[in-house]
Protein backbone atom coordinates (compact mmCIF):
# COMPACT_ATOMS: atom_id res chain seq x y z
CA UNK A 1 0.00 0.00 0.00
CA UNK A 2 1.22 3.26 -0.63
CA UNK A 3 0.66 6.85 0.71
CA UNK A 4 -0.44 8.18 -2.46
CA UNK A 5 -4.39 9.07 -2.60
CA UNK A 6 -5.67 7.05 -5.49
CA UNK A 7 -8.90 7.88 -7.53
CA UNK A 8 -11.58 5.45 -7.58
CA UNK A 9 -13.86 6.43 -10.44
CA UNK A 10 -16.72 4.19 -10.63
CA UNK A 11 -18.88 3.76 -14.13
CA UNK A 12 -22.51 2.64 -13.26
CA UNK A 13 -22.27 4.19 -9.99
CA UNK A 14 -25.85 4.24 -9.37
CA UNK A 15 -26.73 0.63 -10.28
CA UNK A 16 -27.23 -2.06 -7.82
CA UNK A 17 -23.17 -3.85 -7.59
CA UNK A 18 -21.88 -0.16 -6.74
CA UNK A 19 -24.46 -0.18 -3.48
CA UNK A 20 -25.08 -3.45 -2.88
CA UNK A 21 -20.68 -5.07 -3.08
CA UNK A 22 -18.27 -2.02 -4.53
CA UNK A 23 -19.14 0.34 -1.64
CA UNK A 24 -18.95 -2.28 1.35
CA UNK A 25 -16.22 -3.72 0.42
CA UNK A 26 -14.49 -0.68 0.10
CA UNK A 27 -15.71 -0.01 3.70
CA UNK A 28 -14.26 -3.30 4.63
CA UNK A 29 -10.79 -2.09 3.47
CA UNK A 30 -10.41 0.80 4.68
CA UNK A 31 -11.65 -0.23 8.30
CA UNK A 32 -9.01 -2.85 8.21
CA UNK A 33 -6.12 -0.36 6.20
CA UNK A 34 -7.22 3.09 7.91
CA UNK A 35 -4.32 4.81 6.33
CA UNK A 36 -5.30 3.75 3.23
CA UNK A 37 -6.35 7.10 0.70
CA UNK A 38 -9.21 6.92 -1.15
CA UNK A 39 -10.79 9.17 -3.69
CA UNK A 40 -14.06 7.71 -4.69
CA UNK A 41 -16.12 9.33 -7.86
CA UNK A 42 -19.33 7.85 -8.94
CA UNK A 43 -20.38 8.49 -12.73
CA UNK A 44 -23.65 8.10 -14.54
CA UNK A 45 -26.14 8.84 -16.79
CA UNK A 46 -28.28 8.72 -14.20
CA UNK A 47 -29.40 12.15 -12.87
CA UNK A 48 -28.17 11.91 -9.26
CA UNK A 49 -27.70 14.78 -6.42
CA UNK A 50 -24.71 15.42 -4.53
CA UNK A 51 -26.38 14.78 -1.48
CA UNK A 52 -28.24 11.27 -2.79
CA UNK A 53 -24.89 10.31 -3.59
CA UNK A 54 -23.19 11.13 -0.24
CA UNK A 55 -26.30 9.00 1.43
CA UNK A 56 -25.62 6.17 -0.90
CA UNK A 57 -22.02 5.88 0.11
CA UNK A 58 -22.85 6.90 3.82
CA UNK A 59 -24.77 4.11 4.41
CA UNK A 60 -23.19 1.28 2.65
CA UNK A 61 -19.57 2.35 4.51
CA UNK A 62 -21.76 2.47 7.63
CA UNK A 63 -23.01 -1.06 6.68
CA UNK A 64 -19.13 -2.17 6.85
CA UNK A 65 -18.63 -1.16 10.43
CA UNK A 66 -16.33 1.81 9.36
CA UNK A 67 -16.06 4.27 11.89
CA UNK A 68 -17.85 7.60 11.86
CA UNK A 69 -14.73 9.91 11.72
CA UNK A 70 -13.39 7.80 8.32
CA UNK A 71 -16.28 8.11 6.92
CA UNK A 72 -16.93 11.50 7.04
CA UNK A 73 -13.57 12.19 5.77
CA UNK A 74 -14.18 9.78 2.63
CA UNK A 75 -17.69 11.44 2.13
CA UNK A 76 -16.65 14.85 2.12
CA UNK A 77 -14.23 14.50 -1.06
CA UNK A 78 -16.79 12.27 -2.90
CA UNK A 79 -18.31 13.40 -5.91
CA UNK A 80 -21.10 12.15 -8.58
CA UNK A 81 -20.94 13.47 -11.70
CA UNK A 82 -23.65 12.53 -14.32
CA UNK A 83 -21.90 11.19 -17.29
CA UNK A 84 -22.65 9.43 -20.40
CA UNK A 85 -19.86 7.42 -20.89
CA UNK A 86 -20.65 6.56 -24.17
CA UNK A 87 -20.14 10.17 -25.12
CA UNK A 88 -16.62 10.87 -25.81
CA UNK A 89 -16.20 14.33 -24.50
CA UNK A 90 -18.04 13.71 -22.07
CA UNK A 91 -16.07 10.83 -20.86
CA UNK A 92 -12.85 12.92 -21.26
CA UNK A 93 -14.11 15.56 -19.17
CA UNK A 94 -14.73 13.22 -16.70
CA UNK A 95 -11.14 11.70 -16.62
CA UNK A 96 -10.40 15.12 -16.28
CA UNK A 97 -11.40 15.57 -12.98
CA UNK A 98 -9.99 12.69 -11.71
CA UNK A 99 -6.03 13.24 -11.14
CA UNK A 100 -3.27 10.75 -12.67
CA UNK A 101 -3.45 7.86 -10.06
CA UNK A 102 -6.78 6.52 -11.72
CA UNK A 103 -8.59 3.33 -11.31
CA UNK A 104 -11.76 2.78 -13.72
CA UNK A 105 -13.79 0.30 -12.38
CA UNK A 106 -16.45 -0.87 -15.05
CA UNK A 107 -19.76 -1.51 -12.80
CA UNK A 108 -21.38 -1.72 -16.83
CA UNK A 109 -22.33 -4.55 -18.02
CA UNK A 110 -20.18 -5.44 -20.44
CA UNK A 111 -21.85 -4.76 -24.07
CA UNK A 112 -21.16 -1.01 -22.36
CA UNK A 113 -17.67 -1.77 -20.98
CA UNK A 114 -16.62 -2.61 -24.94
CA UNK A 115 -17.71 0.32 -26.20
CA UNK A 116 -16.45 2.81 -23.70
CA UNK A 117 -12.84 1.00 -23.92
CA UNK A 118 -13.43 1.95 -27.97
CA UNK A 119 -13.77 5.42 -27.10
CA UNK A 120 -10.57 5.29 -24.06
CA UNK A 121 -8.20 4.20 -26.72
CA UNK A 122 -9.46 7.53 -28.96
CA UNK A 123 -8.76 9.75 -25.56
CA UNK A 124 -5.72 8.54 -24.46
CA UNK A 125 -5.68 7.81 -20.73
CA UNK A 126 -2.84 8.96 -18.18
CA UNK A 127 -0.15 6.26 -18.07
CA UNK A 128 -0.54 3.69 -14.95
CA UNK A 129 -4.59 4.12 -15.29
CA UNK A 130 -5.91 0.53 -14.30
CA UNK A 131 -8.78 -0.86 -15.46
CA UNK A 132 -10.94 -2.98 -13.13
CA UNK A 133 -14.28 -5.23 -15.11
CA UNK A 134 -16.40 -7.67 -14.12
CA UNK A 135 -17.28 -10.91 -15.60
CA UNK A 136 -18.62 -12.55 -18.13
CA UNK A 137 -14.97 -11.54 -20.45
CA UNK A 138 -16.68 -11.73 -23.62
CA UNK A 139 -19.69 -13.62 -25.04
CA UNK A 140 -17.00 -16.39 -26.43
CA UNK A 141 -13.87 -16.89 -26.99
CA UNK A 142 -13.46 -14.98 -30.25
CA UNK A 143 -15.38 -11.85 -28.21
CA UNK A 144 -13.02 -12.30 -25.47
CA UNK A 145 -10.01 -11.91 -27.65
CA UNK A 146 -11.15 -9.00 -29.03
CA UNK A 147 -11.60 -7.80 -25.60
CA UNK A 148 -8.50 -8.54 -24.99
CA UNK A 149 -7.21 -6.72 -28.34
CA UNK A 150 -9.16 -3.72 -27.23
CA UNK A 151 -8.13 -3.44 -23.80
CA UNK A 152 -4.48 -3.75 -24.82
CA UNK A 153 -4.98 -1.05 -26.60
CA UNK A 154 -5.94 1.58 -23.65
CA UNK A 155 -3.67 0.18 -21.47
CA UNK A 156 -0.61 -2.74 -20.48
CA UNK A 157 -2.16 -6.05 -19.11
CA UNK A 158 -0.16 -5.37 -16.04
CA UNK A 159 -2.61 -2.76 -15.56
CA UNK A 160 -5.75 -4.78 -16.73
CA UNK A 161 -7.88 -6.37 -13.54
CA UNK A 162 -10.33 -8.58 -14.37
CA UNK A 163 -12.22 -9.38 -11.75
CA UNK A 164 -13.81 -12.82 -10.24
CA UNK A 165 -14.94 -11.88 -6.59
CA UNK A 166 -14.37 -15.69 -5.88
CA UNK A 167 -10.42 -14.87 -5.70
CA UNK A 168 -11.00 -12.74 -2.55
CA UNK A 169 -12.96 -14.93 -0.89
CA UNK A 170 -11.26 -16.02 2.27
CA UNK A 171 -11.48 -19.67 1.54
CA UNK A 172 -9.74 -19.69 -1.81
CA UNK A 173 -6.93 -17.30 -0.61
CA UNK A 174 -6.23 -20.47 2.42
CA UNK A 175 -6.54 -23.01 -0.58
CA UNK A 176 -2.86 -21.54 -1.59
CA UNK A 177 -1.47 -21.88 2.18
CA UNK A 178 -2.69 -25.61 2.19
CA UNK A 179 -1.67 -26.80 -1.04
CA UNK A 180 2.18 -25.61 -0.48
CA UNK A 181 3.10 -24.53 2.64
CA UNK A 182 2.47 -28.10 4.58
CA UNK A 183 4.86 -31.11 4.88
CA UNK A 184 1.83 -33.27 4.82
CA UNK A 185 -0.43 -32.86 1.75
CA UNK A 186 2.07 -31.46 -0.67
CA UNK A 187 3.78 -34.57 -1.34
CA UNK A 188 0.39 -36.37 -1.88
CA UNK A 189 -1.21 -33.82 -4.41
CA UNK A 190 -0.94 -35.78 -7.52
CA UNK A 191 -3.03 -38.61 -9.54
CA UNK A 192 -0.69 -41.31 -7.68
CA UNK A 193 -2.87 -40.82 -4.51
CA UNK A 194 -5.91 -38.60 -5.32
CA UNK A 195 -8.74 -40.93 -7.23
CA UNK A 196 -11.04 -37.94 -7.76
CA UNK A 197 -11.90 -34.42 -7.11
CA UNK A 198 -15.45 -32.47 -6.82
CA UNK A 199 -15.91 -28.88 -6.88
CA UNK A 200 -19.78 -28.20 -5.38
CA UNK A 201 -21.45 -24.93 -5.04
CA UNK A 202 -24.86 -25.85 -4.54
CA UNK A 203 -27.54 -22.92 -3.02
CA UNK A 204 -30.54 -23.06 -1.93
CA UNK A 205 -31.30 -19.75 -3.58
CA UNK A 206 -33.82 -20.15 -6.34
CA UNK A 207 -33.78 -16.69 -8.81
CA UNK A 208 -34.52 -14.16 -6.32
CA UNK A 209 -35.19 -11.36 -9.21
CA UNK A 210 -32.40 -12.33 -11.41
CA UNK A 211 -33.66 -12.82 -14.61
CA UNK A 212 -32.77 -10.42 -16.80
CA UNK A 213 -29.27 -11.70 -16.29
CA UNK A 214 -29.08 -15.14 -15.09
CA UNK A 215 -31.56 -16.47 -17.91
CA UNK A 216 -28.92 -15.50 -20.51
CA UNK A 217 -26.11 -16.70 -18.87
CA UNK A 218 -27.21 -19.71 -17.11
CA UNK A 219 -25.36 -22.32 -14.50
CA UNK A 220 -22.74 -23.15 -16.88
CA UNK A 221 -21.46 -19.36 -17.45
CA UNK A 222 -22.43 -18.09 -14.66
CA UNK A 223 -20.43 -20.40 -11.92
CA UNK A 224 -18.63 -23.06 -13.82
CA UNK A 225 -17.07 -20.73 -16.77
CA UNK A 226 -15.72 -18.82 -13.95
CA UNK A 227 -15.89 -19.28 -10.44
CA UNK A 228 -15.21 -22.93 -10.51
CA UNK A 229 -12.72 -23.40 -13.09
CA UNK A 230 -10.49 -20.63 -11.02
CA UNK A 231 -10.79 -22.81 -8.55
CA UNK A 232 -9.84 -26.09 -10.16
CA UNK A 233 -7.00 -24.03 -11.54
CA UNK A 234 -5.66 -22.97 -8.18
CA UNK A 235 -6.02 -26.39 -6.82
CA UNK A 236 -4.16 -28.23 -9.46
CA UNK A 237 -1.65 -25.65 -10.77
CA UNK A 238 2.66 -26.50 -10.13
CA UNK A 239 3.69 -24.98 -6.85
CA UNK A 240 5.26 -21.82 -7.65
CA UNK A 241 8.59 -20.46 -6.54
CA UNK A 242 6.80 -17.39 -4.90
CA UNK A 243 3.77 -15.89 -4.72
CA UNK A 244 4.51 -13.20 -7.34
CA UNK A 245 1.78 -12.14 -9.93
CA UNK A 246 3.03 -13.50 -13.27
CA UNK A 247 4.35 -16.66 -11.66
CA UNK A 248 1.07 -17.56 -10.22
CA UNK A 249 -1.36 -16.62 -12.82
CA UNK A 250 1.14 -18.31 -15.54
CA UNK A 251 1.21 -21.44 -13.53
CA UNK A 252 -2.75 -21.37 -13.28
CA UNK A 253 -2.77 -20.66 -17.10
CA UNK A 254 -0.80 -23.55 -17.23
CA UNK A 255 -3.30 -25.79 -15.45
CA UNK A 256 -6.35 -24.59 -17.02
CA UNK A 257 -4.13 -25.02 -21.26
CA UNK A 258 -4.02 -28.73 -19.67
CA UNK A 259 -8.17 -29.02 -19.18
CA UNK A 260 -10.46 -30.47 -21.38
CA UNK A 261 -13.53 -32.20 -21.27
CA UNK A 262 -14.05 -35.75 -19.47
CA UNK A 263 -12.60 -38.05 -22.57
CA UNK A 264 -12.63 -35.35 -24.71
CA UNK A 265 -16.58 -35.78 -24.99
CA UNK A 266 -18.54 -32.45 -23.82
CA UNK A 267 -21.57 -34.41 -24.72
CA UNK A 268 -21.21 -37.13 -22.22
CA UNK A 269 -18.66 -35.20 -20.08
CA UNK A 270 -21.75 -32.73 -18.79
CA UNK A 271 -25.00 -32.40 -17.37
CA UNK A 272 -27.93 -29.89 -17.07
CA UNK A 273 -31.32 -29.64 -15.38
CA UNK A 274 -33.81 -27.25 -14.39
CA UNK A 275 -35.90 -26.77 -11.23
CA UNK A 276 -39.33 -27.05 -11.52
CA UNK A 277 -41.61 -25.66 -8.32
CA UNK A 278 -40.73 -26.96 -5.02
CA UNK A 279 -40.78 -25.42 -1.05
CA UNK A 280 -37.29 -24.53 0.71
CA UNK A 281 -37.25 -24.05 4.16
CA UNK A 282 -40.78 -23.03 4.48
CA UNK A 283 -40.78 -21.17 1.43
CA UNK A 284 -42.87 -21.74 -2.30
CA UNK A 285 -40.36 -21.76 -4.86
CA UNK A 286 -42.30 -21.63 -8.67
CA UNK A 287 -41.10 -23.40 -11.80
CA UNK A 288 -38.31 -21.55 -13.28
CA UNK A 289 -39.98 -21.04 -16.32
CA UNK A 290 -42.71 -18.91 -14.24
CA UNK A 291 -40.14 -16.80 -13.09
CA UNK A 292 -40.48 -13.00 -13.62
CA UNK A 293 -38.67 -12.45 -16.64
CA UNK A 294 -37.42 -15.82 -17.78
CA UNK A 295 -38.35 -16.91 -21.35
CA UNK A 296 -39.00 -20.87 -21.39
CA UNK A 297 -37.56 -20.80 -25.17
CA UNK A 298 -33.83 -20.15 -24.08
CA UNK A 299 -33.96 -23.75 -22.00
CA UNK A 300 -31.25 -21.99 -19.17
CA UNK A 301 -30.32 -24.54 -16.97
CA UNK A 302 -30.38 -23.44 -13.50
CA UNK A 303 -28.06 -26.69 -12.77
CA UNK A 304 -24.91 -26.97 -14.56
CA UNK A 305 -22.54 -30.21 -13.98
CA UNK A 306 -19.37 -30.74 -15.98
CA UNK A 307 -16.46 -33.45 -15.38
CA UNK A 308 -12.82 -32.14 -16.92
CA UNK A 309 -9.34 -34.07 -17.26
CA UNK A 310 -5.83 -32.04 -17.34
CA UNK A 311 -3.75 -33.79 -20.00
CA UNK A 312 -0.51 -33.46 -18.12
CA UNK A 313 1.71 -35.49 -15.69
CA UNK A 314 0.49 -34.86 -12.45
CA UNK A 315 -3.16 -35.27 -12.91
CA UNK A 316 -3.53 -37.75 -15.75
CA UNK A 317 -6.53 -40.07 -15.21
CA UNK A 318 -7.80 -37.86 -12.40
CA UNK A 319 -11.74 -36.79 -13.01
CA UNK A 320 -12.41 -33.41 -11.78
CA UNK A 321 -16.05 -32.91 -11.36
CA UNK A 322 -17.78 -29.15 -11.31
CA UNK A 323 -21.08 -28.80 -10.59
CA UNK A 324 -23.46 -25.70 -9.65
CA UNK A 325 -27.23 -25.59 -8.97
CA UNK A 326 -29.57 -23.19 -7.69
CA UNK A 327 -32.72 -24.05 -5.48
CA UNK A 328 -31.14 -26.99 -3.89
CA UNK A 329 -32.79 -28.06 -0.85
CA UNK A 330 -29.10 -28.31 1.06
CA UNK A 331 -26.29 -26.25 0.21
CA UNK A 332 -23.17 -27.37 -0.20
CA UNK A 333 -19.99 -25.17 -1.30
CA UNK A 334 -17.18 -27.31 -0.95
CA UNK A 335 -14.24 -28.78 -2.28
CA UNK A 336 -14.17 -32.78 -2.02
CA UNK A 337 -10.89 -34.63 -2.67
CA UNK A 338 -11.33 -38.42 -2.36
CA UNK A 339 -7.66 -40.66 -1.94
CA UNK A 340 -7.14 -43.56 -3.52
CA UNK A 341 -7.76 -47.15 -1.35
CA UNK A 342 -4.43 -47.71 -0.05
CA UNK A 343 -2.11 -50.55 -2.03
CA UNK A 344 -2.75 -53.28 1.12
CA UNK A 345 -4.86 -53.38 4.36
CA UNK A 346 -3.45 -56.17 6.50
CA UNK A 347 -5.99 -58.99 6.47
CA UNK A 348 -7.71 -59.79 9.75
CA UNK A 349 -9.21 -56.05 9.79
CA UNK A 350 -13.36 -56.75 10.11
CA UNK A 351 -14.23 -53.96 7.97
CA UNK A 352 -12.90 -51.53 5.00
CA UNK A 353 -14.04 -48.06 5.43
CA UNK A 354 -15.03 -45.16 2.91
CA UNK A 355 -12.11 -43.99 1.36
CA UNK A 356 -10.21 -40.95 3.03
CA UNK A 357 -11.39 -37.79 2.06
CA UNK A 358 -10.16 -34.18 2.63
CA UNK A 359 -12.83 -31.85 2.48
CA UNK A 360 -12.59 -27.86 1.79
CA UNK A 361 -15.75 -25.54 2.67
CA UNK A 362 -15.92 -22.86 0.60
CA UNK A 363 -18.47 -21.14 2.24
CA UNK A 364 -18.15 -20.89 5.28
CA UNK A 365 -14.86 -22.25 5.70
CA UNK A 366 -13.49 -25.43 7.34
CA UNK A 367 -11.29 -27.99 6.63
CA UNK A 368 -12.36 -31.53 7.47
CA UNK A 369 -10.29 -34.65 6.87
CA UNK A 370 -11.72 -37.75 7.10
CA UNK A 371 -9.14 -40.75 8.02
CA UNK A 372 -9.58 -44.49 8.53
CA UNK A 373 -8.51 -45.69 11.77
CA UNK A 374 -9.10 -48.38 14.62
CA UNK A 375 -12.65 -47.81 16.16
CA UNK A 376 -13.51 -47.63 19.47
CA UNK A 377 -14.30 -51.45 21.19
CA UNK A 378 -12.49 -54.08 18.76
CA UNK A 379 -9.22 -52.86 17.53
CA UNK A 380 -9.32 -54.80 14.10
CA UNK A 381 -12.26 -52.59 13.30
CA UNK A 382 -11.97 -49.81 10.90
CA UNK A 383 -14.15 -46.93 10.80
CA UNK A 384 -13.79 -43.46 9.52
CA UNK A 385 -13.01 -40.30 12.58
CA UNK A 386 -13.27 -36.59 11.03
CA UNK A 387 -10.64 -33.79 12.26
CA UNK A 388 -11.71 -30.69 11.81
CA UNK A 389 -10.32 -27.31 11.65
CA UNK A 390 -12.46 -23.83 11.08
CA UNK A 391 -10.27 -21.35 9.36
CA UNK A 392 -9.69 -17.96 9.86
CA UNK A 393 -12.45 -15.59 9.73
CA UNK A 394 -12.12 -13.27 6.93
CA UNK A 395 -10.85 -10.00 7.29
CA UNK A 396 -12.78 -8.35 5.10
CA UNK A 397 -15.44 -8.81 2.16
CA UNK A 398 -14.44 -10.54 -0.79
CA UNK A 399 -14.93 -7.26 -2.82
CA UNK A 400 -12.84 -5.52 0.04
CA UNK A 401 -10.21 -7.83 -0.87
CA UNK A 402 -10.22 -7.15 -4.54
CA UNK A 403 -10.01 -3.67 -4.24
CA UNK A 404 -6.92 -3.10 -2.48
CA UNK A 405 -4.97 -5.05 -4.90
CA UNK A 406 -6.37 -3.03 -8.07
CA UNK A 407 -5.79 0.34 -5.76
CA UNK A 408 -1.84 -1.53 -5.31
CA UNK A 409 -1.94 -2.35 -8.56
CA UNK A 410 -1.29 -5.78 -7.82
CA UNK A 411 -2.70 -8.12 -10.15
CA UNK A 412 -2.37 -10.92 -8.28
CA UNK A 413 -6.52 -12.00 -7.11
CA UNK A 414 -7.58 -11.10 -10.76
CA UNK A 415 -7.69 -12.61 -14.04
CA UNK A 416 -5.21 -12.26 -16.85
CA UNK A 417 -5.81 -12.36 -20.51
CA UNK A 418 -4.86 -15.65 -21.62
CA UNK A 419 -6.95 -17.05 -18.58
CA UNK A 420 -9.69 -15.56 -19.63
CA UNK A 421 -9.41 -16.85 -23.36
CA UNK A 422 -8.97 -20.53 -22.03
CA UNK A 423 -11.99 -20.10 -19.76
CA UNK A 424 -14.17 -19.53 -22.76
CA UNK A 425 -11.77 -22.75 -25.20
CA UNK A 426 -13.01 -25.24 -22.39
CA UNK A 427 -16.80 -24.46 -22.31
CA UNK A 428 -17.04 -23.86 -25.82
CA UNK A 429 -17.43 -27.35 -27.01
CA UNK A 430 -19.95 -28.04 -24.08
CA UNK A 431 -21.90 -25.21 -24.99
CA UNK A 432 -21.73 -25.81 -28.48
CA UNK A 433 -23.29 -29.45 -27.51
CA UNK A 434 -25.84 -28.24 -25.45
CA UNK A 435 -27.09 -26.00 -27.99
CA UNK A 436 -27.45 -29.31 -30.52
CA UNK A 437 -29.30 -30.92 -28.01
CA UNK A 438 -26.87 -33.61 -27.63
CA UNK A 439 -27.65 -33.07 -23.86
CA UNK A 440 -31.12 -33.50 -22.26
CA UNK A 441 -31.84 -30.33 -20.09
CA UNK A 442 -33.18 -32.78 -17.03
CA UNK A 443 -35.75 -31.29 -14.29
CA UNK A 444 -35.72 -31.37 -10.62
CA UNK A 445 -38.05 -29.89 -7.84
CA UNK A 446 -37.14 -27.35 -6.28
CA UNK A 447 -35.91 -28.06 -2.55
CA UNK A 448 -34.97 -31.14 -3.61
CA UNK A 449 -31.13 -32.53 -3.76
CA UNK A 450 -31.07 -32.26 -7.78
CA UNK A 451 -31.52 -34.64 -10.10
CA UNK A 452 -30.98 -38.65 -9.88
CA UNK A 453 -29.81 -40.85 -12.11
CA UNK A 454 -26.46 -41.97 -13.82
CA UNK A 455 -23.77 -39.42 -14.06
CA UNK A 456 -25.12 -36.68 -11.54
CA UNK A 457 -23.15 -36.36 -8.11
CA UNK A 458 -24.86 -37.33 -5.41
Amino acid sequence: MTDQSTTLLILGASGDLTRRLLLPGLGTLLREEPDRKVHVVGADRVELSQEDWVKRVRDALTEAELDEARIDRLVSDTTYRQTDALDQEQLSDLLDCCGRSLVIYFALPPSVTVKVCALLEKIHVPRGTRLALEKPFGNDLESARELNAQLLRVVPEEDIFRIDHFLGVNTILNLVGIRFANRLLQPIWSHEHIDKVEIWYDEDLALEGRAGYYDHAGALLDMLQSHLLEILAFFAMEAPATMHEKEVRSLKAQALRATHAWGHDPAAASRRARYTAGEINGRQIPDYVAEDGVDPERATETLAQLTVQLDNARWAGVPFTLRSGKAIGTARKEIVVTFKEPAHVPSGFTQNPAPDRLVLEIKPGAVTLDLSMNAEGDPFELEQKELTAELGKARMLPYGEVLGAILDGNPLMTIRGDEAEELWRIVEPVLAAWKADEVALEEYAAGSEGPEGDGWLQ
